[in-house]
């Protein structure tokens, strides 16, 4: 029977890029965008807050972009700031790589296992889905769900009691499966 386990994200991830004003290097985001207008063409940034002193830095996400190429409902969302508008640009690889941060996805997202009536069979096959870009290892995951240390884990690969097609040690962002053998 296979077991389904969601990686859901719970809020913003912090933003890691180096403050100006301070020594800080993470920011987070609100969801607070800037819509800049100089005739027919629109500047858009994220607007980050640095988690130590305060300070504002903009993501630009758009730039002299001509109005009647931004769709309306774009728009729309963007003069609401819409939150769920805001994860969707943070995990849009362009905006990140155009600003030059990275994501920390530390304490920013959980797993749902559907409950613990999967731990007592003797074997389990589970599917692993991300709801968002989240990098994360599945030896981390694979503890969290089983109740197990790292270590086990790790241990169980190495019997050959774990099996994946994906790499287990490695950081995966994209959906998976593994089985696991008691």
């Amino acid at each position: 029977m296979l077991t389904n386990w969601v990686v859901m994200p719970t809020c913003l991830p912090l933003v890691l890029r180096r403050c100006h004003t301070c020594a800080s290097d993470r920011f987070r985001a609100d969801g607070k965008f800037r819509v800049n207008a100089n005739h027919k063409l629109l500047d858009i940034w994220l607007l980050v807050l640095c988690t130590a002193c305060g300070e504002t830095a903009k993501l630009t996400v758009l730039e002299r972009t001509h109005v009647r190429s931004v769709r309306p409902e774009l728009l729309d969302r963007l003069h609401d700031n819409d939150p769920s508008l805001a994860a969707e640009l943070l995990q849009d690889p362009v905006v990140r790589r155009r600003n030059r941060v990275a994501l920390d996805w530390n304490d920013a997202w959980r797993l749902d296992t559907g409950g613990t009536d999967h731990l007592d069979r003797e074997v389990i096959d589970v599917s692993v889905r991300f709801a968002a870009r989240i990098p994360v290892r599945p030896v981390r995951l694979i503890a969290e769900g089983c109740g197990l240390s790292r270590a086990e884990v790790e241990r169980l690969i190495t019997e050959g009691n774990l099996v994946s097609v994906a790499r287990l040690n490695a950081r995966l962002s994209g959906d998976f499966t593994f089985t696991l053998k008691r």
